[in-house]
């Protein structure tokens, strides 16, 4: 199973730090909040993924190639150009594709542009390079599984600057009847990214400039085919400095709760 993640967007409220790399290698406790993410999703076994870059792309490249390099100790020999990784605890067995999906596209059209990559899944998970949570991604999974529809997103209360979502629970318990991408007012379940899609869900995007948050998800619920699983637990997005100092704290007070791993 491969989990696509978005990593191309300018990151402008964040710009303290994406002027000088992209958002996902911002880092908490040392490691880029992508790891941390990856992290998350490799707990539950999914250990494949597809970074969708676009901004300052090459910095998320440079650290995948040299993973190793820059996650252990090493000894390099100037003599004969002999490198010597050494062994720690950290390993990890995951496979990474990184695919330039330019750089003013659109979070629905980086998904289409990654069409090719998707052709033999069934279904697939989907998230955002800037968020974290505890999600039990393996429920979700199952969720979608047994439902039927085309679409999972995680829901999760926050305060809403995010988009809100209004569930249909008399008629049929978890599907989303009504979706606002960033309404003004009001509280109550929000979209947390952790998506589990079918691949059909890519038809949905017309090209380059389509938000997935604007119309592919709005059609998607107005065809019944869009369902909330709910997460109650801890979730946090990486928008604003503050944020990140947020989530700085809690991993260096050891309570982290999306360290699950």
């Amino acid at each position: 199973m491969k989990a696509v993640i978005l990593a191309g967007g300018l990151g402008t409220r964040l710009s303290e730090e994406t002027h000088l790399r992209p958002k996902p290698m911002i880092e908490i406790g040392g490691k880029p909040i992508l790891w941390h993410i990856m992290k998350i999703y490799a707990a539950h076994g999914v250990k494949e993924f597809i970074v969708a870059l676009g901004y300052k792309g090459e910095m998320i490249k440079e650290y995948f190639l040299n993973f190793y390099a820059f996650n252990k100790d090493i000894s390099v020999d100037l003599d004969s150009g002999k490198t010597t990784i050494h062994d720690g605890k950290q390993h990890e067995d995951w496979k990474v594709h990184l695919v330039d999906t330019g750089l003013h596209t659109q979070t629905g059209g980086r998904l289409k542009r990654l069409s090719k990559w998707l052709e033999k899944e069934e279904f697939f998970l989907f998230t955002y390079g800037d968020g974290v949570a505890d999600v039990d991604i393996s429920a979700s999974i199952k969720f979608h599984q047994s439902h039927g529809k085309l679409a999972t997103v995680t829901s999760v209360r926050t305060p809403a600057r995010f988009g809100r979502m209004i569930f249909d629970d008399d008629r049929i318990q978890d599907q989303i009847m009504e979706f606002k991408e960033k309404p003004n007012t009001g509280e109550g379940w929000i979209n947390g990214g952790f998506y589990i899609l079918n691949r059909r869900v890519i038809d949905y995007v017309d090209g380059d400039q389509t938000s997935w948050e604007r119309e592919p998800l709005e059609r998607l619920t107005k065809e019944g085919q869009l369902m909330g699983y709910r997460h109650d637990r801890f979730w946090s997005c990486m928008d604003t400095l503050r944020e990140k100092n947020y989530l700085e704290e809690m991993w260096q007070s050891s309570s982290a709760p999306w360290k699950i791993w």
